[in-house]
């Protein structure tokens, strides 16, 4: 059995990057990122494909060191996101006590979108986000629309400003919707540059729940995919819960096809 050990090389009050080194052999079998969301906490890790054989032993390793943390920082929910879930994943799942709660589908599509698409929703204005004066108004309009979400949900203006920081951001490609000066919707896109084809995700799109029912979901995504199509993204993607059927039936009605399912396996890390 292959020797591992675990080092933490970032860690603060919102996270952690853990690293599992093969300490035979003096080199890295595995890398996890810990992330705090909004009373839950998020574990993902990759494994070295060298390291395979051992995978059982390094993602109970992690896990496991990734669930004490969480109990020093004040214990909450632990997500361990594992893609394509396999008999292995689940076998780790149960020897830890973890249960299979929350499944994500990965949706992808070929852009630009076809003209018949387009015009399946009625053309609606948008203009790009405004660093330093719109955050109040988005933040309030997201936290209504995701009041039960559990990661996107309670935002707070120090993790927007977290975001606007990256390298990624675009308040360009970050489209809001407005009704009578009052913000009623938006959809967030984000490139990523370094995947090959580039994949224009919607990272987040949302809609007042006052303007519920008048087609903005779907208006609000054809206009994130054009704006990525703009941009000479080809491919555009999104995440969306499998048990949230009305965004399923839009997304497929759109063209978007299942690329891959993650699947997060969850524990209390309050408890011993």
């Amino acid at each position: 059995m292959t020797s591992i050990g675990i080092d933490f090389v970032a860690r603060d009050d919102d996270g952690a990057t853990i690293v599992a080194r093969d300490l035979a052999h003096e080199e890295t079998a595995a890398t996890a990122e810990v992330r705090r969301g909004n009373a839950t906490w998020s574990v993902e890790v990759q494994i070295d494909p060298r390291h395979h054989p051992e995978r059982h032993q390094i993602l109970c390793s992690v896990i496991s060191a990734t669930i004490e943390m969480v109990r020093e920082h004040g214990g909450g929910p632990v997500h361990w996101w594992a893609r394509d879930a396999s008999p292995i994943d689940r076998s780790i799942a149960a020897d830890l006590g973890l249960t299979g709660e929350r499944e994500l589908y990965q949706l992808r599509r070929p852009l630009p979108l076809e003209p018949e698409t387009v015009t399946t929703a009625r053309p609606i204005a948008t203009r790009p986000f405004v660093v330093g004066t719109d955050e109040q108004a988005w933040l309030y309009v997201n936290n209504r629309a995701f009041a039960d979400h559990p990661e996107q949900g309670g935002w707070a203006l120090e993790e927007l400003w977290e975001r606007e920081a990256e390298s990624w951001f675009d308040p360009d490609g970050f489209l809001l919707h407005e009704v009578d000066g009052r913000l009623a919707a938006f959809c967030w896109t984000k490139v990523h540059a370094g995947h090959e084809p580039a994949l224009g995700e919607i990272y987040v799109i949302g809609v007042d729940p006052d303007f519920h029912g008048h087609g903005l979901g779907r208006a609000m995504t054809i206009a994130g995919l054009e704006a990525l199509a703009a941009r000479g993204v080809r491919v555009g993607m999104l995440y969306v819960e499998s048990a949230n059927a009305p965004a399923l039936g839009l997304y497929y009605a759109l063209g978007f096809t299942l690329h891959h399912v993650e699947r997060a396996f969850v524990l209390d890390g309050s408890a011993r």
